[in-house]
């Protein structure tokens, strides 16, 4: 197993009710799995959001928590939800009507990595798929909704933002002729996720940094949006995916030239989003 379900990094002093989560760029490759896989220690990582917590590390700074995986996602990802059991891979499972994720592989223990590639010779036991969700994705959800609740009962909001990168070649089919290519996708399915103006003021951060940014398409939100976004309760949950070739070296895996730059630009566009939360903090003390 992985050393532990997630890193968290706490603000000194709490002044915002945003949250930001990294539940993909977990990099702790257990010896055993690494062993038991088919791949390599390069293309095994291939479905990671390499480095996407070093460009939201500062969020502690601007008074918001920021969560990060300690698991990679090739071994669980954390965001699916638990029951998201590929019958393909886990013994004992039978398949539940269609969830397209799963039948492509990519269920809460995934079966492949980027370009379909598998993972495993063959199926596992069900009880280990049952002991990676006990041992990492339950107490990973545990602490995000614990975070979430706090923030609520603080400032009488709670802004999700979930962090991940997304590959170059991802967004090819999605655009249409003459459109510039987003560097950012903010994912709030459709609406469903998050108050229309929050959205708005978090797309207007990253375009006045100079980054061309679309909404939804081709990314709107898996699991964690759905499942943690309630604006009608204010609780929101915003996606963010960020074009890999900005800041990282694909084929390498590895930051490039770009990334203190863009890790630099970043963090102010971090200061406007977790000022978002302050908004609210006289309301809740009242």
């Amino acid at each position: 197993m992985p050393k532990t379900a997630y890193h968290l990094h706490e603000p000194d002093v709490a002044t915002s009710c945003v949250v930001f989560a990294s539940p993909h760029s977990g990099r702790d490759y257990p010896w055993s799995f690494l062993r038991g896989t088919v791949l390599d220690e390069r293309t095994i990582r291939t479905s990671e959001d390499a480095y996407v917590d070093r460009l939201f590390d500062c969020a502690p700074q601007f008074g918001a928590p920021l969560l990060r995986a300690g698991a990679p996602r090739a071994f669980i990802d954390l965001n699916r939800a638990s029951d998201e059991l590929d019958p393909a891979l886990i013994d004992g499972v039978r398949r539940a009507g269609h969830n397209p994720r799963v039948a492509s592989g990519l269920g809460v223990i995934p079966r492949v990595v980027a370009n379909g590639r598998a993972i495993y010779r063959g199926k596992m036991p069900r009880t280990e798929a049952e002991r990676r969700i006990a041992s990492i994705w339950v107490p990973y959800h545990t602490q995000l909704q614990r975070l979430l609740t706090r923030a609520h009962s603080r400032f009488g909001e709670a802004i999700l933002i979930d962090c991940h990168s997304m590959p170059h070649e991802a967004i090819e089919s999605s655009l249409r002729s003459g459109m510039p290519r987003p560097e950012i996708v903010i994912g709030d399915r459709f609406g469903a996720s998050a108050a229309p103006e929050i959205v708005e003021r978090i797309e207007a951060a990253f375009a006045a940094a100079g980054l061309v940014v679309a909404r939804n398409t081709p990314f709107a939100g898996a699991f964690t949006t759905q499942h943690y976004g309630r604006p009608s309760r204010r609780q929101h949950a915003v996606q963010v995916e960020i074009d890999r070739s900005v800041y990282m070296d694909e084929a390498a895996i590895r930051p490039n030239a770009n990334f203190h730059a863009f890790r630099r630009l970043l963090r102010g566009v971090i200061a406007e989003i977790a000022a978002l939360g302050h908004r609210d903090i006289h309301l809740a003390a009242e």
